[in-house]
């Protein structure tokens, strides 16, 4: 038997002779590394590989080899001044994530089940001490450290991207995977992905054969090993990052691409080294050279030095003026999602959909598909009216289930997801109590605010800067006690709070009658308050609900998933995960509530010193709002800016005062993917209708300690197609996907509640 990775054609391999398949027409073109002058410095070859020598642009040649990438960034000397600098410079804007002490000790389940403890402060210290020692001997060297170290906070929130990692080169891998189940039964193996396209669609000749070894390692470990560099918190939703997913396509270049082993999502900072050789359990392998996309003009670029002095400021100026973030986009329509039905109620690029199911056995059953909870200001209200015009519709065709599917939601506007739910539960008060830790910096700037607040009405207004301070929760009328009272000061609502290995602010709820509330939200009303308060459609039962997830639910999505799963009863079922038959959990992703920009706490800082009383000016102008926040360095010295989750959410009645970002749970059903699971949402759907309502579901259900035969394990998948001659609807479908080969991550989304991919 033999298996087949190609992308134009699916190509049978020998075992004893590896080939390279060819590139997708619209992949990165890379210059193939037996084409450089291997005997030029690493930077000049990537020159070579994007310009002819009168200095022309080759046509078509947007990527090089990751070794002369890789090899480049390496050769680019270490700054130790600067880098010093930027760790100091980094430091107050650290001390804005909500987590900080509990990471270095976290809750024991979370440790065993989760994440390891990690000192970030520590690690910071750390840092410092190691460039004064000479350890770092390039920019790629102290890049990678930082990056890792903040990183491994494992909160999506919580992020930096130096320039030596992500502004000058990603990286990427020719073959996406799938981790399937030939039956949903069967514990699942890792497939490439081109495989289970020809066995879905074409009439191939071979039986493909599960990876076994990528690299020379095992194929699972070496996938565990490099998910742990993604962005969220739970093994196994990182396991399933690692793939190609329909609900990240969908997403087009703002999601995870084709997974993070290709390339997609936090995979693109990883270096993957220079080839990647694929084993499999027939015997037969595959080595493909590995790519890098180049982000920058090489032109004219021979040494590591060029590359610093055009890309890297190490000197960057100092300034407190404020930094204007704008995000374009347009509110345009789009096709329906590769692998997905016709939707019967289209909402806005693709970041809302509805569905039913046409399939006998499931006429009652209609699917909200949510992908993402807005990233741009002209789909907020879009975006609502989908599930307006939705949930009337589903009820009046006689749809009596509801599968929310949320794989791939990395969140978005926040007021999104309360919205969302009171459209279901028009008679249930969401909770979301949420606080920050009690800093120094948010204490003055709580103070500047509430002061300036206090001396204007709170009416409704087209004034940007009255808004910007009156809907911050740092103007002490803004936002609710946990019982639904007004603040008497910022003092009481500042607190501080004694925990036990921190200090935070008073416990504070959403006050989603505000006269602010179309400004937090992107423009739209809360269903249930202010001008919708008396909605009250009849909508769908909480047991006739499931929520479905691939664990990548971050943000605003665990917003949603906490109100429907603790105060509507709603069950959860999980796709995927490692190979093996333990429980999973439903939200993998961060848990914090709002994610604020470094940029947009300078904003903060800067603000408050200019509006502060005027008989404290002195003070604030000597405080660290004025000068720990003032170095450009920050901004300069990264990819993305950088940004922290500020905001712990806390459950209710829960009086252990652990953020939900600690808090383990098991989903209540796991489901593994099959190979029709990839292509088809439609089976994921049906799937989980079978495990809600139907019967017939194959939730996973653990195995006996001890207890595991090889006949668990897939070990092959029986193609689709039997007729000799493939179906022109096939064939179109098989070409569809080939052509989201060349998907990379470059996402232009934002939000108050958003973890970027």
């Amino acid at each position: 038997m033999q298996t087949a990775v190609a992308l134009l054609a699916l190509l049978a391999l020998s075992s004893a002779t590896p080939v390279s398949p060819p590139q997708p027409n619209d992949l990165p073109k890379p210059i193939r590394g037996r084409q450089l002058d291997v005997s030029a410095a690493p930077c000049a070859q990537v020159s070579q590989g994007l310009y002819f020598a009168n200095g022309t642009t080759k046509p078509s040649v947007t990527a090089v080899p990751a070794k002369a990438a890789f090899d480049c960034m390496n050769s680019v000397p270490f700054n130790a001044s600067s880098g010093k600098a930027l760790v100091d410079a980094l430091k107050p804007y650290v001390q804005w994530q909500s987590t900080l002490n509990l990471l270095k000790n976290p809750p024991a389940e979370y440790a065993q089940k989760v994440q390891p403890a990690i000192d970030i402060l520590g690690g910071l210290d750390k840092m410092k001490a190691d460039i004064d020692a000479g350890l770092y001997k390039s920019e790629y060297d102290f890049g990678w450290k930082l990056y890792t170290l903040i990183q491994s906070a494992h909160d999506g929130h919580f992020t930096f991207i130096p320039d030596s990692i992500g502004s000058i080169f990603t990286y990427g891998r020719t073959t996406p995977l799938v981790s399937v189940s030939e039956d949903g039964t069967k514990l699942p193996s890792v497939f490439a992905f081109q495989d289970v396209l020809g066995a879905q669609f074409k009439n191939i000749s071979y039986t493909p054969s599960p990876v076994v070894q990528i690299n020379g390692e095992d194929v699972k470990k070496y996938l565990e090993d490099l998910s742990q560099y993604g962005s969220l918190q739970d093994r196994d939703a990182l396991y399933n990052n690692m793939f190609y997913s329909l609900a990240q396509v969908s997403l087009g270049s703002n999601g995870a691409g084709t997974g993070m082993f290709a390339g997609g999502g936090r995979g693109r900072y990883v270096y993957p080294g220079p080839t990647t050789t694929l084993t499999f359990a027939n015997g037969s392998s595959s080595t493909t050279e590995n790519f890098a996309r180049v982000l920058q003009s090489f032109r004219q670029i021979q040494t590591g030095e060029d590359v610093a002095d055009h890309y890297f400021y190490y000197n960057a100026a100092a300034s407190l003026e404020n930094f204007d973030e704008t995000i374009s986009s347009q509110n345009v329509a789009a096709a329906a999602p590769l692998g997905y039905p016709s939707p019967v109620v289209a909402g806005p690029n693709n970041l809302i959909n509805a569905f039913y199911i046409d399939a006998p056995g499931y006429e009652d059953v209609a699917v909200l598909q949510v992908p993402n909870f807005v990233g741009t200001n002209a789909a907020e209200v879009p975006f609502q009216r989908t599930t307006q015009a939705f949930i009337p519709k589903a009820l009046a065709d006689g749809k009596k289930k509801l599968i929310i599917d949320v794989q791939a939601n990395g969140g978005g506007t926040i007021l999104q997801g309360y919205d969302m739910f009171k459209q279901l539960f028009p008679s249930i008060d969401p909770y979301g109590a949420n606080r920050f830790r009690a800093i120094e910096s948010i204490d003055l700037i709580g103070q500047s605010f509430s002061a300036w607040s206090s001396k204007l009405p709170r009416v409704p207004t087209k004034n940007s800067t009255i808004l910007d301070i009156q809907s911050s929760p740092f103007d002490y009328h803004a936002d609710t006690t946990v019982d639904g009272g007004r603040w008497s000061s910022w003092a009481e609502k500042f607190g501080p709070v004694k925990g036990s290995i921190d200090n935070y602010t008073s416990t504070m709820r959403w006050n989603l009658s505000d006269v602010t509330v179309t400004y937090s939200s992107g423009g739209i009303n809360v269903t249930g308050y202010g001008p919708l308060s008396n909605v009250t459609q009849p909508t769908f039962e909480g047991a006739n609900i499931v929520l479905l997830t691939d664990g990548y639910c971050a943000s605003t999505c665990t917003i949603l998933s906490e109100l429907l799963t603790k105060q509507a009863g709603v069950k959860t079922i999980a796709l995927g995960g490692r190979s093996n038959k333990n429980k999973i959990q439903a939200i993998g992703g961060v848990k914090g509530v709002n994610n604020y920009g470094f940029q947009f706490i300078q904003q903060l800082a800067a603000r408050a010193v200019r509006i502060a009383p005027a008989d404290r000016k002195e003070e604030f102008n000597k405080s660290v709002l004025a000068t720990d926040y003032k170095s450009e360095l920050v901004f300069a010295r990264s990819t993305n800016g950088g940004g922290a989750n500020v905001r712990d959410g806390l459950r209710k009645n829960d009086t252990s005062g652990i953020p939900l970002q600690f808090v383990y749970e098991a989903a209540d059903c796991r489901l593994y993917y099959t190979a029709e699971m990839t292509v088809d949402a439609t089976a994921m759907w049906k799937a989980a209708a079978d495990a809600a309502w139907g019967g017939k579901g194959k939730c996973v259900t653990p195995a006996a300690y001890g207890k595991r035969g090889s006949d668990e394990v897939t070990t092959s998948l029986k193609t689709k197609v039997a007729s000799e001659t493939v179906s022109k609807l096939a064939l179109l479908k098989f070409n569809s996907f080939e052509k989201t080969l060349d998907l990379q991550t470059d996402c232009k989304l934002t939000g108050d509640g958003f973890m970027d991919p």
